[in-house]
């Protein structure tokens, strides 16, 4: 596992992991603020191939606005980056932990809202099978 997310190989494939993800996502108060398209980028501006890659920008708006509110430059490390792609045939999702990201700012209300948004990723993480 990685120190700064929620790692793990799902049985799903790459569409039934987007939509897993953005439903279970949604179960927990987060939209979809950005939607990158990593192989499509990558066969746009370099002209290659490249496995499924997305990165999901999700977004619960009542706690980014806490978090804007406890402090105003967190915009810098928001929203939070989902992961799926495809590796060796199998789908793997990583989900970032906020603790972490979050965790060098020395401000103790952003971590305590850090780490209630990182629990309803780790909620969405598990469901994901």
């Amino acid at each position: 596992m990685i120190s700064y997310g929620f790692k793990k190989q799902i049985g799903l494939s790459f569409p039934q992991a987007v939509e897993t993800v953005t439903q279970e996502l949604k179960k927990e108060g987060f939209g979809i603020l950005t939607t990158i398209d990593v192989k499509a980028k990558f066969r746009e501006k370099l002209g290659m191939d490249f496995p499924d890659y997305l990165i999901l920008g999700a977004c619960n708006p009542d706690l980014a606005h806490r978090a804007i509110l406890e402090e105003e430059d967190i915009g810098l490390l928001l929203p939070c980056n989902v992961v799926i792609y495809e590796k060796d045939g199998k789908t793997v999702l990583d989900v970032i932990k906020p603790s972490t990201a979050m965790g060098m700012v020395d401000n103790p209300g952003l971590k305590e809202t850090a780490t209630e948004v990182e629990a309803k990723l780790k909620k969405v993480f598990d469901a994901v099978k």
